[in-house]
């Protein structure tokens, strides 16, 4: 699953999203940068399904020329239409319908992986704002015939220039509000912002009323960015330049794709913030709860450290490791949660490895499993729920999961 470039380094893409993100701009972003449009259109032709058609069109946006990538769809309907029974052409589908629709499309397995991989990660977000099971959300707009063009695109594109790894600099929103299947709702829209903090992705607000972040761009960038901030140290190769649909006349609506290889000695990390606070007065349940709300918040990882502090008194030490835009809003969810008196802060660098996300089947339980350079990790909430229904031990379905994980990394999908 890892891709090389000829001279033996990996490809890399650093998307600039400083005026916002959308499905359609990263995927024409891409084509602009050099991704073979039919290639793309022949990977997209694998999910099975008609109805719509994919131009690219030259355009300029603020003086800068640009792709726009145009998903026309001929006719979505909706699933009571007696006239077009075609399942794969409802206005809207569920989760479950768009990642059965993938995992039976004949796509290669990186693009496979990485459109469930953000599918997956939109119904989390909606299924936890809507407080409904994951696989039973209603994707409305990001469930559209137009939007899985653009997910599956975008996955398309990546694959037709080789790129390992994902890069993203900090994602522009808009404000005000926008309309939505389901009325008006704050801009940026609820799932965008779900989505952009659990992956701890610094954001920046910009004053207009578009909605310069989609669900679908902030997808994109949530599941398959691996490190957010500013472009790394590298070779350009390409330079593509993505168009949204509006065109305002105070900045150029682009998404910018810089496509290279990293130069050698120039992984320098990614800089973040360590937030630590010692406390001895605060129950283990409070002190979980604060783990939980800090993850949820944003932070790239939290932890407890048991310590003993002056007098010989038993304490702990909260640790929160974020990226440095989020200091102050986790710093001030650390002391009203805990009640800590004071808070410290280091600065430090953070080198995440690459990974893919993906799920295999096990006896007919979905299973998520992380693919990794060195290493396949099993989602063990999911394990351990399908070794509960299979009476089986967790280690065997985890095992099992593994073993499957593996071999879809080698390109031969197969159910254990």
């Amino acid at each position: 699953m890892t891709a090389i470039t000829t001279d033996g380094e990996q490809r890399i893409v650093w998307f600039n999203c400083q005026a916002g993100v959308a499905g359609d701009m990263t995927m024409a972003s891409l084509v602009d940068a050099g991704a073979d449009p039919d290639e793309i259109a022949q990977m997209i032709g694998g999910l099975g399904v008609d109805g719509y058609a994919l131009l690219f069109e030259r355009v300029q946006r603020c003086g800068v020329g640009a792709t726009w990538a145009n998903v026309v769809v001929h006719h979505e309907h909706d699933e009571h239409d007696d006239e077009h029974p075609d399942a794969h052409a409802v206005a809207h589908r569920s989760a479950r319908e768009v990642l059965a629709l993938l995992d039976g499309a004949d796509l290669p397995t990186r693009v496979r992986s990485r459109a469930q991989g953000v599918f997956r990660r939109l119904a989390e977000v909606e299924g936890a704002i809507h407080g409904i099971d994951p696989d039973d959300v209603e994707l409305h707009e990001v469930g559209s015939l137009d939007s899985i063009v653009d997910v599956v695109g975008a996955c398309a594109a990546l694959e037709s220039l080789d790129i390992a790894e994902v890069w993203c600099s900090p994602i522009a929103v808009g404000t005000g509000t926008i309309r939505s299947a389901h009325g008006m709702i704050p801009n940026p829209a609820p799932a965008t912002v779900a989505l952009l903090a659990a992956a701890g992705a610094p954001m920046v607000g910009i004053d207009t009323t578009l909605e310069v972040a989609t669900p679908t761009g902030a997808a994109l960038m949530a599941t398959l960015a691996t490190r957010f901030g500013p472009a790394p140290a590298m070779v350009i190769g390409s330079v593509g330049y993505g168009a949204g649909t509006a065109d305002p006349p105070e900045r150029a609506n682009v998404v910018q794709a810089l496509v290279g290889v990293r130069t050698a000695g120039g992984d320098d990390g990614t800089p973040v913030a360590l937030l630590e606070a010692n406390v001895d007065d605060v129950s283990g349940e409070v002190l979980a709860h604060t783990v939980s709300a800090l993850l949820a918040a944003g932070a790239h990882d939290a932890w407890l450290v048991p310590i003993v502090m002056k007098k010989g008194r038993p304490a702990s030490t909260v640790s929160v490791l974020c990226d440095p835009a989020l200091v102050a809003a986790l710093r001030s969810l650390l002391v009203r949660e805990t009640g800590t008196l004071g808070v410290r802060s280091t600065t430090m660098r953070r080198w995440p490895q690459q990974r893919t996300q993906t799920s295999v089947d096990v006896d007919g339980h979905r299973i998520g499993v992380k693919l990794g350079e060195h290493r396949t990790k099993v989602e063990f909430d999911d394990a351990a729920a399908a070794a509960t229904a299979l009476d089986l031990p967790v280690r065997v379905v985890i095992e099992r999961a593994t073993a499957a994980g593996e071999t879809d990394a080698r390109g031969n999908r197969r159910d254990p």
